[in-house]
Parts: structure tokens; C-alpha cells; sequence
């Protein structure tokens, strides 16, 4: 019996060594040295504090600033220990509800606005935290976002062109811009 207990405990501790420390310590050392700012959760600093992560979205429901795709976290929105998709289904009645009210609320915020209504803008990503919006959703809202600061609509378009990213590889996804990066380039930017 020994003889074989031995040799199986011995595996388990070289493998929970090498797996459970080594292995780690190893791909942590490594993206630390070869992606330093990813590493650290591509936080984005603004006068030297943190202001967020490019990685996550966060609320903002001031007018004068662009909104992000709704959140499917709760109870608190964009929350990253909460991670997760609403689960609701194209025949859910509560996802068209929920979608319904998002509408109505982005129609109360821009009244003159009679453009459709980007899809990203009333429904929630996969993940619930997702930081980005279509060049189409920050269009839609650029009006708003213009009259709320008392700006040229062509100053806020100049800013999303700016901050707008292409498709990743060049066919991944649509192009997108990053919320957070597009707010603080308002908060930056002089009439």
C-alpha cells in the first residue's frame, strides 16, 4: 500500500507546486515585464489618480457626457465581481421591456433626436461591463452631448472621430469607441 501512496503524494505535491506557484509566478512575471499597463488592469490615470480601467465600463448619466451600453450587473451597475449577461432571451418579455424603458429614457434626454435608436445603447454586452459603444451609439449622442455643453455639434464629432478605434484585425467586431477615453477627452477639451 505504501508503495503506492508514496508516489501518488509525491506527484500531487510536485504538481501543485509547479501549477499552483511556479506556473503563476511565471505568466505573471512575464506579462508584467512584456505588458506592464495590461498587466495592471489598463488603468487610466487622469492628474495622477485613477480614474478607471480601459478595460471596464462605468456609469455616467450626466447629459453633458456620453453613456455606455446599459449594465447587466446588479445590484450595482459595471460591477467586475458580478460579471455576467442579463440571461434574457429575444422572447423574454422582460428584455423588451427593460429595452423599452432604456428608449424612453434616451428619447426624454434628446427629444429632438428622431434617429434610430443603436441597438448597443438599450441592450447590455455578455459581459455586463463592457466599456466600448458603436461609432453609432456616441453619434446618436453627440447632439446632446453638444447642447449640454453649449458646443459645435461639429466639436463633439471631431472627438468621436478622434477616439474612434477600427475593427480589431481588421474584421473583428465593428468600430467602437471607448466611453471612459471619450469622456475624459470632453473633460480635456476647450471650447
Amino acid at each position: 500500500m505504501s508503495a503506492i501512496v508514496r508516489p501518488v503524494l509525491v506527484l500531487f505535491f510536485v504538481l501543485s507546486v509547479v501549477t499552483g506557484v511556479a506556473y503563476p509566478l511565471v505568466v505573471t512575471a512575464l506579462a508584467q515585464g512584456v505588458f506592464p499597463a495590461q498587466a495592471a488592469g489598463s488603468l487610466v490615470a487622469r492628474d495622477g489618480r485613477v480614474v478607471g480601467s480601459a478595460l471596464l465600463g462605468q456609469p455616467f448619466a450626466d447629459p453633458r457626457n456620453f453613456w455606455p451600453r446599459p449594465s447587466a450587473t446588479s445590484p450595482t451597475p459595471y460591477n467586475a465581481a458580478n460579471s455576467g449577461g442579463s440571461n434574457l432571451g429575444p422572447t423574454n418579455p422582460a428584455l423588451l421591456d427593460a429595452v423599452k424603458a432604456r428608449i424612453a429614457v434616451l428619447r426624454a434626454a434628446d427629444p429632438q433626436n428622431a434617429q434610430a435608436v443603436p441597438v448597443d445603447l438599450v441592450t447590455a454586452s455578455a459581459s455586463g461591463l463592457d466599456p466600448d459603444i458603436s461609432v453609432a451609439a456616441a453619434r446618436y449622442q453627440a447632439a446632446r452631448v453638444a447642447r449640454a455643453r453649449g458646443w459645435p455639434p461639429a466639436q463633439v464629432e471631431a472627438l468621436i472621430a478622434a477616439h474612434a478605434e477600427s475593427s480589431r484585425l481588421g474584421f473583428l467586431g465593428e468600430p467602437r469607441v471607448n466611453v471612459l477615453a471619450l469622456n475624459l477627452a470632453l473633460a480635456a477639451a476647450k471650447r
